[in-house]
This record gives C-alpha cells, structure tokens and sequence, in this order.
C-alpha cells in the first residue's frame, strides 16, 4: 500500500522522480477532518502548517519543504509532536543570486521599460535621450542578509567591480576579507547604497524591516530589491515611496500579499518591476530541489534522519 502524502501543487516532474511510489492529494491547511492514514506532508506554495493543521494527522511522520524558507511550518510545533521538518538548502543558492543579479540589471537598465517601448508603434527611431539609466559598475550594493544566498550576490557583484557593504545578525569576518565587504549599521548601509538586496530570512525580527522610516533613509536615486520575502517590506510604505519618487525604483520577486490584487497601486507604477516567485525558477536547481524533497520525505517515512533536517 502506498503511503500517503498531502501536497499543495508539485510539478509533474514530482511524480516523475518519485516513480509512483506515494499516493500523492491535495493538502488542504483549512480543512478540519481527522485523518490517520497520512504519513507525510510535502509543501512548496507557503500553507500555514502550524500545530492544528499537524493534529489532524496522527500518524505524520514527517514534513518536507520544496525549498528553504520554513517561515510557512511552525518547525517548534512538529519537533513538540516528534515530526522531523526538512528543506532544501544550498541548491537555489547561485539561481536566486543570478536572479538577484538579473532583477539590479533589468530595474537600472529600464530593460522591461524598454522592451514595451521598442514592441510599441512610438518607436520609430533612435533616440539616445530615452531611458537613460543607472551604472550598476562601479556603484555601491547593500547587502541585507549575508547567508548562503547573500554571500552568492557578494561574489558575482565583485564581476560588476561594486564596492559592498553589508548588515547581517552577525558579521562575517572571514567574507568581509575574501570580497572586501564592509561592515555596516542598517541606517548606514541604506544611506550610502545604490542598490539594496534583501537576502534574508523572514523571521520575527526581520518581519517589516523595511519600512518608511528606512526607505526615507535611502538615496532618491537608490533601488531595492527584494529577494528574501515579501512580508520583509511593509507594502503600502513601499508604495508610498515609488509613487512619490523618495526612491527611484524598485525590482520584487516576491510580494506582500503574493500575488498582489490585480487591482493594486504597485501594479500601475512604472518605476517597479516584479518577477512571479521566480528565485530558483532554473531547470537544473527546481530538479535538485525536488530530489531533495523526494530524499528528505523518504526518510522521514522510515524514521530515519532526514538528511536535510530544520533544527
């Protein structure tokens, strides 16, 4: 008999790695049925599993993350109940830096900006006065979170010859050498910052970071970009600031709600881009995160330890 396993929606290439071997339905963190045929829970599009969803299944065995951020599990709650939560880290680090790298590029360039204009019946000719943008070479990159997938941003702006700065919970003596990174204070970092990545986790006190009182402290020509979570950046501020030109622009991968209403302002702003949850959207890295998942269900399933267990 095949165990069962609640999913919220994988790519076929889930059952394709899998080779059939789970019974895989739709997990539905709202519902309130008791189930005591569930033995694991597989979850990539962020559903509250928290100490109520886990009590519905008495006999879950483990639960395993398509991907790194756990800000979605209350992770104290399964390890309370004996459930191992597991993730995939060190996979998606190059692919979300590279698109962390591609969100600075396309936001300082105007390349979305661009593309509209050069499909559109304006263009009829060159006109070197349009969209002129920002230099990324050469200029100041803020780093906000200097983990595995910050220090990947650190590496491949030292290819663009930018001077970094970082705030981290603790600093990193040892990257501070390798790439000649600088300490700094969050007000500093946004003060003298050209471009500003947030590369962190979600957590409590990174929940709101950046808000009015921090975007008033970055330049009027200073870009964020926000590849940790959305809810790390206070929406309405955000969009407040771009819509007044406090800063100049903006690129998201994620958003706060996600995705936005169809409806909101942050659409409408032509100083902004947005990527659809894109980070570790690349083949070889979505492939590696599936494989890992598939390893760490496996072996919660036997009560074996997960080979990459949330502490």
């Amino acid at each position: 008999m095949r165990p069962v396993i609640l999913s919220d929606p994988l790519p076929p290439l889930f059952e394709e790695l899998a080779r059939g071997r789970f019974d895989v339905q739709p997990l539905d963190s709202h519902a309130t049925d008791i189930r005591d045929d569930v033995t694991g829970i597989v979850t990539y599009g962020h559903p509250a599993i928290n100490g109520k969803v886990l009590d519905r299944f008495p006999k879950l065995r483990v639960v395993s993350n398509h991907g790194v951020g756990v800000d979605h599990i209350d992770v104290a709650a399964a390890t309370q109940r004996g459930i191992p939560v597991g993730n995939t880290p060190g996979c998606l680090d190059a692919a979300t830096a590279d698109m962390t790298m591609a969100l600075m590029l396309a936001v300082a360039r105007n390349v979305v900006i661009g593309d509209r204009f050069a499909r559109g019946p304006e263009f009829t000719h060159h006109d070197p006065s349009l969209l002129i943008g920002q230099e990324v070479s050469g200029s100041t990159l803020g780093i906000i979170g200097l983990g595995r997938i910050g220090t990947e941003v650190a590496r491949r702006a030292k290819g663009f010859d930018m001077r970094i700065v970082y705030h981290n919970r603790n600093r990193r003596p040892d990257l501070e050498k390798q790439f000649g990174l600088e300490f700094r204070t969050l007000g500093d970092l946004l003060r003298e910052s050209d471009f500003v990545t947030l590369n962190c986790p979600l957590t409590p006190e990174t929940t709101g970071l950046i808000g009015h009182e921090q975007l008033k402290q970055m330049k009027p020509t200073g870009i964020l970009i926000n590849m940790a979570r959305g809810p790390v950046v206070r929406t309405d501020d955000l969009c407040e600031a771009l819509s007044s030109r406090q800063i100049a622009a903006a690129a998201l991968d994620v958003t706060d709600p996600e995705p936005l209403p169809r409806d909101h302002p942050l659409l409408k702003l032509d100083n902004l881009v947005i990527a659809p949850h894109l980070g570790s959207a690349s083949g070889k890295t979505r492939r590696r995160m599936l494989e890992m998942t598939i390893q760490n269900l496996d072996a919660g399933l036997l009560a074996q330890e997960l080979p990459w267990r949330v502490r």
